[in-house]
């Protein structure tokens, strides 16, 4: 570090004034404005400085007035052998203090010797110095490490609360938060510890038990608002699906007012600019119909992957009115076909002129003859290019219309297919209606009346062979119940009672633990057949 000398004049007048010149080695005025002469490794945090080459009548004061001018002095240590160590306040203070170093001082007689009293100051390392220097790194280490930590707590996620130990009272609270659903999530975590801890024993299993209880009713809780959401969000897509179909309405819309435009007897009024700007607006339109008829018809295709084999007869509605789209668009495309052939045969009558125009311009003598034939071979060169890009958007629509053909072949062909299944179902049913097994006879003269009836009968049958000794009617309905909260205990015995092969009625008990119990009997039928 060197330190800069804002008025070098006033530096030399000040050591000029305490008696003290700047001379070289060779006795030559050093300049205030030059470096301090080398000295050796600054020690870290030094404050003291090596002052030598003291005059041998030089004394403490002498030495004060000298160097205060460099900043506070703390302390002076003055040798015998005219060198001293002086410590400062602020390190900033050493480095003002070398720059005295090379000064000759004079005091009383100047027929003294030429190189008496010249300074030499350089950097001392004091104990002191080292042991504040330090202190302060500590210090600073300690500023540094606590900062780190407080950024570390900013930024390190909440620890979750504590969960609190096992006890009868805690858990009567968390079996009412278990009921309560804004606050079941918390208790199910309270609940999940419990038992990773192994806090379940025999005397607190009865408690466990019931908090599970309670954490499974809000099973049926979980899977409503599951079938809620995706009611939800099948409303949502069907609401997009049908704002999509009314913007590719509006844009066939648009579509078809840029091809009725462009149409002979409307494009021939309009001039080059307005033809230019109504087919690049023509084209953008087209562009961004099909990208939402393709989204659509990706929405569409989504929907019939996730359709499962009872949901093909409702798409044959949908199906017709894609025909019917595509019979529109079909059509559409016809139109712009027409249009463009139109067109294609307005720029040959312009390129017919052209050519005439030219002819007419080689015969006559004109001045400017040659300038004409070049603007008239440009405007053919550009008129055919033209005429080009319209024939290949003609060859464009036309593989697009054979395309649309094709879907259309497509989907007549599908439809066919669904009546040829429908048919071959019915057939089957009829078949199976008339065939001569002994059993079918007789489930189909049996008093089943609907195909409910007969999902009944297989349940209670089901039900009935896992209880060998029969089961009451209020038993059989309770467990009807949990499947069907609309089945009825009359309509369920009148069943039974008309399938007497199939169901028995029994009395088991005697006097006042009497009581009629069903017990199912169709393998007794099937042995007797």
């Amino acid at each position: 570090m060197t330190l800069p000398i804002s008025d070098p004049t006033a530096w030399a007048t000040a050591m000029n004034n305490l008696g003290m010149a700047p001379m070289g080695i060779a006795g030559q005025p050093i300049l205030p404005d030059l470096p301090p002469p080398a000295t050796r490794e600054r020690p870290p945090g030094c404050k003291t400085v090596f002052v030598g080459g003291l005059p041998e009548n030089g004394t403490e004061q002498i030495i004060v007035e000298m160097f205060e001018q460099c900043g506070e002095i703390i302390a002076i240590r003055k040798s015998k052998k005219n060198f001293c160590h002086i410590r400062f306040a602020e390190e900033y203070m050493v480095d003002k203090a070398l720059y005295l170093s090379g000064y000759r001082i004079r005091l009383g007689s100047s027929t003294d010797k030429k190189d008496t009293g010249r300074l030499h100051v350089d950097f001392a390392q004091a104990r002191d110095d080292l042991y504040e220097w330090e202190c302060k790194q500590r210090m600073l280490a300690r500023e540094e490490r606590h900062r780190r930590r407080m950024e570390e707590e900013r930024l390190r996620p909440p620890s979750p609360p504590p969960v609190v130990h096992y006890s009868d009272h805690e858990c009567s609270i968390v079996a009412e938060k278990l009921k309560d659903d804004s606050k079941f999530s918390e208790a199910v975590q309270t609940l999940l510890t419990w038992i990773e801890r192994g806090e379940v024993n025999r005397r607190s299993a009865n408690n466990f038990y019931s908090m599970i209880q309670s954490a499974n009713s809000h099973v049926r809780r979980l899977v409503n608002e599951k079938a809620a959401h995706e009611k939800d969000m099948e409303e949502a897509k069907e609401k997009f699906k049908q704002a999509l179909s009314g913007i590719l309405v509006q844009f066939e819309q648009i579509v078809a007012v840029y091809h009725s435009a462009s149409k002979q007897k409307a494009w021939d009024h309009f001039t080059k600019a307005q033809r230019k700007n109504i087919s690049v607006w023509c084209k953008q339109a087209e562009e961004i119909r099909n990208i939402h008829n393709d989204e659509l018809m990706g929405i569409r295709r989504e929907e019939e992957m996730e359709m499962s084999d009872d949901e093909i007869e409702e798409t044959t509605e949908t199906k017709e009115t894609e025909e019917s789209a595509l019979v529109s668009q079909a059509e559409a495309l016809k139109e712009e076909n027409d249009s463009l052939r139109w067109q294609l045969d307005a720029y040959r009558n312009e390129v017919e002129l052209l050519k005439q125009e030219q002819g007419k311009a080689l015969r006559e003598d004109d001045p400017n003859k040659e300038q004409q034939l070049k603007l008239l071979q440009q405007a053919l060169q550009g008129m055919q290019q033209h005429l080009l890009k319209v024939q290949d958007e003609y060859k464009r629509k036309e593989a697009e219309l054979e395309k649309i053909k094709n879907d259309k072949l497509q989907v007549e062909k599908m439809l066919e297919n669904l009546k040829e299944k429908e048919s071959c179902a019915s057939r089957l049913c009829s078949s199976s209606q008339d065939s001569d097994y002994p059993l079918e006879k007789t489930l189909n003269s049996s008093p089943i009346k609907s195909e409910r009836e007969a999902l009944l009968v297989g349940i209670i049958s089901t039900f009935l062979h896992v209880h060998p000794f029969g089961a009451s009617i209020e038993y059989i309905c309770s467990y009807l119940h949990r499947l069907d909260n609309k089945i009825c205990t009359s309509d369920v015995e009148c069943l039974m009672s008309r399938l007497q092969h199939t169901f028995k009625q029994e009395m088991t008990g005697v006097g006042a633990s009497l009581e009629k119990r069903w017990k199912f009997c169709g393998f007794e039928g099937l042995k007797l057949t």
